[in-house]
């Protein structure tokens, strides 16, 4: 499980070392393409390349219905990787069926020329059901980190305060089955990974964290007082952070689509979002920095903050990629942006 060794800090209580980048391997189950099988070979062997040893990798069951898991698998298996040079987290809440129709039923439009479905099996038995589909599907390799996948859009989907306990309660059992795969040494880390912090706020007070991910939260264009402030109570607790989507799924570096909703120039609140790029590619050409570096610094400038989840689908851009992930930028860049308001006055780490 490439326990303590190496440079890098302790990750959280798990007693492993993670480097500053994880790779996200969302395109290896076709997130919005389908890559050859020669690209996403040549993808994970960049990881390798610029990325060392242990190579850090995070992935999930709904990436593409096991497809990345399965992708994964069978590449690193192909590069003889030792295990224990592989730290892998795995986001459990989904796991592979057949697919019966055209289309996967779970995210219709997103994953591209997929061959299975997935359901949500989120309880104490789900859980384990969805873990032991991650390891079947990535053969000899098997995930050091583990955690609950979305719970914010599971509790999201209760119809009223009643369904929410209910599903509140699920998660709750999910968790008692992690902490004991945790507690027999089957894996080092138990975390949760999700899109709205409260609810990892929420959770961290009813299970005992290892890790966390934010994704889409901790950003440039997203920075409030209050998650900076948890971000401090976290490392208090020995909680290790993964900071993810810090372009917001592209949109700062000029996507369509924003926290994976596609931008509508007559919705207010996307025009905000969208004038908020504008400046910042402004200072950004400016000072002679790339949108993507900026969005990188930002997100890793937090001292809580350990490690990085970074993606791309193509892997002539993963070198400039972990190179970001070490970039110090001017304090006058930053003082502008501040200066702009668009980094907040009261954030003091940039």
């Amino acid at each position: 499980m490439s326990l303590t060794s190496g440079s890098e800090p302790e990750f959280g209580k798990t007693g492993l070392r993670l480097s500053s980048v994880v790779f996200g391997s969302t395109v290896l189950g076709n997130l919005f393409t389908a890559p050859s099988d020669e690209t996403k070979r040549a993808l994970v062997e960049s990881w390798l390349q610029f990325g060392g040893l242990p190579l850090c990798i995070d992935t999930a069951g709904k990436y593409g219905a096991g497809l990345a898991l399965e992708v994964l698998g069978r590449e690193l298996d192909r590069l003889d990787l030792n295990p224990e040079d592989v730290v892998i987290s795995n986001k459990l809440a989904w796991r592979r069926v057949p697919l019966v129709g055209k289309e996967p039923t779970f995210e219709p439009g997103v994953w591209k020329k997929i061959h299975h479905d997935a359901v949500q099996d989120i309880s104490r038995d789900g859980i384990l059901r969805c873990h032991e589909d991650g390891c079947r599907l990535l053969g000899r390799y098997r995930p050091a980190l583990v955690a609950v996948h979305d719970p914010d859009e599971y509790l999201a989907a209760a119809r009223d305060e009643t369904e929410r306990s209910q599903r509140l309660e699920h998660i709750l059992e999910a968790y008692e089955a992690l902490s004991e795969l945790r507690d027999r040494g089957d894996v080092a880390g138990v975390g949760v990974g999700s899109k709205d912090w409260k609810v990892i706020q929420e959770l961290s007070g009813l299970v005992d964290l290892d890790w966390a991910m934010f994704a889409n939260s901790f950003t440039l264009m997203h920075h409030p007082p209050e998650l900076v402030s948890f971000l401090e109570d976290l490392s208090s607790q020995k909680v290790g952070i993964i900071n993810s989507a810090v372009t917001h799924g592209g949109f700062l570096v000029g996507g369509e689509f924003c926290d994976y909703q596609k931008i509508d120039s007559s919705n207010p609140r996307d025009q905000q979002r969208l004038e908020f790029r504008q400046k910042l590619n402004q200072v950004c050409e400016k000072h002679g920095v790339s949108v993507f570096d900026a969005c990188v610094a930002f997100g890793s400038s937090h001292p809580a903050i350990q490690s990085q989840a970074l993606s791309s689908s193509r892997p002539e851009r993963t070198e400039s990629m972990v190179r970001a992930a070490r970039f110090q930028l001017a304090d006058e860049f930053w003082a502008e942006l501040r200066a702009l308001g668009l980094i907040r006055k009261d954030y003091s780490h940039v």
